[in-house]
């Protein structure tokens, strides 16, 4: 209990919020994206959030350009972070730890990417939401509005209260009517990922580096050294959604 209280003390004014999961929360996790494929002996995960302004949302003509440069702020802040949290316990406690990416690089199954480790999920393991119809995480406070960062360790840290309940209103569909390409269905595990990425994730180097089969077949080194800065050209979903709204805008 002491490293978990020192710990929080140590990134209280860095982040929004922060949570522990022991890693036998993890054993629905693919195996390759296991904490244990990450780190031997691994005992916990501590994940953490920064948020993206809520006035992002309510810009008239440019929200994607300040969505755009808050996503981008923010992912190297998370991983530098992470770094220095590594670091810390590494030098305080003598135990192992290495941070996650909070974007890239990722792994690519086919041609889907999948993170290094799911940060959603390690959120919804450490306490810090539940997953929603959009397929986005929610926090009782923040929303969908946070991004996310995780260390995992070899310290053995007790884990924080689960968040099982759906937080989505009972009968709100705002996600799914906003959503162009109808990625999002009415059941809170059916969320089409592919669909929503080919519409919203823009990047100008994909359409050079991979218009051929050559280039295709690169895609995971394509994406991870040159994928940074991607434009984001939709976030209906977001933008609707109560849940990031404040009881004013509501």
């Amino acid at each position: 209990m002491e490293i978990k209280e020192d710990i929080k003390r140590w990134i209280e004014n860095k982040v929004d919020v922060v949570g522990f999961a022991p890693v036998d929360r993890f054993e629905e996790a693919p195996e390759a994206h296991h904490p244990q494929r990450m780190l031997q002996g691994v005992k916990s995960v501590i994940v953490y959030g920064r948020m993206i302004p809520r006035g992002v949302m309510r810009s008239p003509d440019y929200g994607k350009h300040f969505l755009h440069r808050s996503y981008h702020s923010v992912y190297p802040y998370l991983d530098e972070l992470g770094y220095s949290l590594a670091n810390y316990l590494e030098r305080k406690t003598g135990e192992l730890a290495v941070q996650a990416p909070s974007y890239l690089p990722m792994v690519f199954h086919g041609m889907e990417p999948w993170g290094v480790l799911s940060l959603k999920h390690a959120a919804e393991k450490a306490g810090l939401g539940a997953f929603g119809r959009s397929g986005q995480l929610y926090h009782p406070k923040h929303g969908a509005l946070l991004r996310w960062g995780a260390v995992i360790t070899s310290l053995e840290i007790e884990g924080d209260p689960l968040m099982d309940d759906m937080p989505c209103p009972e009968e709100c569909t705002a996600c799914i009517k906003a959503c162009p390409v109808i990625a999002i269905k009415d059941e809170r595990k059916e969320f089409e990922k592919m669909a929503c990425l080919a519409h919203t994730i823009k990047h100008a180097i994909y359409p050079l580096a991979l218009k051929n089969e050559e280039g295709l077949k690169r895609i995971e080194r394509v994406i991870n050294t040159a994928g940074y800065d991607y434009w984001l050209e939709c976030f209906n979903c977001v933008k609707v959604c109560p849940l990031n709204k404040t009881k004013k805008e509501n």
